[in-house]
């Protein structure tokens, strides 16, 4: 009997979708500036504006812009063009780093692709915002 060196088996998680989106800050908070709060409630969740309301406007702005890049980033990994903006939330607990939780069709999607984890990357200066998403899965 030959003693064969057994192959590895890759563990690592499998990439199942991957979404980046750029926000020009000045542009978003234009936006902001014209449709208020309507704009606020209708794309960011109880949280997200909670998290912002003790910052200064524009702190704020820059803030609102990164997790607005990050559900477009989201919505790209999922696949999912037509995605109620309050379906993808960016979660933040005191001193731990963001992450993103999904609801209703989000979830949904998240489910049937098997996705296991999701890796969130955000950035942000006073010229422009990037989220990236990156929804991982068990290895094939």
């Amino acid at each position: 009997m030959s003693s064969r060196p057994r192959r590895q088996q890759d563990v690592s998680p499998r990439i199942l979708g991957l979404g980046v989106q750029w926000v020009d800050v000045d542009r978003f908070e234009a936006c902001l500036e014209r449709y208020g709060d309507r704009l606020r409630e209708r794309v960011f969740s109880e949280g997200e504006r909670a998290f912002v309301a003790r910052k200064n406007a524009k702190a704020a702005a820059e803030s609102l812009a990164v997790r607005f890049a990050a559900k477009s980033a989201a919505r790209r990994a999922l696949g999912l063009s037509a995605l109620g903006w309050q379906e993808v939330e960016v979660h933040r607990e005191k001193g731990q780093a963001p992450t993103l939780r999904f609801h209703g069709r989000a979830a949904e999607r998240a489910l049937q692709l098997g996705v296991t984890g999701i890796a969130l990357s955000l950035t942000h200066d006073p010229a422009g915002a990037v989220g990236q998403v990156v929804l991982e899965g068990a290895p094939a």
